[in-house]
């Protein structure tokens, strides 16, 4: 199944939505309603403050997860020994940020989580019965008002050849999380693994939406909705020299939650940070 781009206004949106999540683990949707003016501001103002040495004055936080991670604390996708070649910032309403970057960003943290809420239900009423039968409530409400899920400002800075071996910019990984929203990013790169293992093109004209299926709703839907490897390329050519922004946001339950007979949302967080080295 190729990865098509739906509207979110048509009558039979959520219904293909929903099967694109089935089928290939990723959705893709237009005329949705996240504002493209105020993404495009965002990615602006913080790419000029990656620009910047202001950054290190808010480095991250081991316990608690927010702030800046520069590149050598990047992250290395499971299965995979070379650090991404990114640097980025974690965003929670109760974290550390730039006062001058708060009012947008959490502007966008706020409509994006509605949103979110939105999509979760689409997910939860196309389900099939014997899916949505395990699922301990509803899934909008598992995500509600939870101060777990994350905003992730990335920078991908330009390539300058001297990289490490195998190193691109995302190594092929699934999300965490239930799902991630993520607004097209100012370059092309991300790429999502299909059932006969060729990686295909995500869409990525600047208004599109991106949205996937995390681990924590692969084991909530019994498999039934799939966490499927992605990953962000490398550039080629004079792209090399353009710096990549990215603002995924992860979706993550109250910890108490319990995703099925074997874990708790909490439970299941701590297993996968720990196989990752975060914790």
């Amino acid at each position: 199944m190729k990865l098509e781009t739906i509207d979110y206004l048509a009558p039979d949106a959520a219904e293909k939505f929903v099967e694109s999540l089935h089928k290939i683990g990723f959705g893709v949707l237009r005329n949705h309603p996240i504002n493209q003016d105020l993404v495009e501001t965002i990615y602006k103002e913080w790419h000029a403050f990656f620009s910047t040495e202001e950054k290190y004055n808010f480095r991250f936080n081991v316990e608690t997860q927010d702030g800046f991670f520069p590149a050598e604390v990047s992250e290395t996708a499971k299965g995979h020994t070379v650090k991404d070649i990114k640097e980025y910032f974690h965003v929670y309403p109760w974290g550390q940020m730039p006062d001058s970057l708060r009012e947008n960003i959490m502007a966008y943290y706020n409509k994006a989580n509605e949103f979110a809420e939105e999509l979760l239900g689409w997910i939860e009423k196309y389900s099939p019965s014997e899916v949505a039968e395990h699922y301990t409530q509803a899934l909008s409400s598992m995500v509600h008002e939870s101060t777990q899920t994350l905003l992730r400002v990335l920078h991908y800075p330009p390539m300058k050849g001297d990289e490490e071996q195998g190193a691109i910019r995302a190594a092929a990984h699934e999300d965490i999380n239930l799902i991630t929203i993520l607004p097209a990013a100012n370059e092309p790169g991300l790429q999502v693994k299909d059932k006969d293992g060729d990686w295909q093109d995500v869409p990525s004209d600047f208004g599109n939406i991106i949205i996937n299926i995390g681990d924590m709703l692969q084991e909530a839907s019994g498999g039934y909705f799939p966490s499927t490897s992605h990953r962000v390329i490398n550039p080629e050519g004079q792209d090399k020299t353009k710096s990549r922004i990215s603002l995924p946001l992860f979706l993550h339950p109250k910890p108490e939650v319990v995703l099925s007979d074997r874990y708790t949302a909490k439970e299941y967080l701590m297993e996968r940070l720990k196989e990752l080295g975060v914790i």
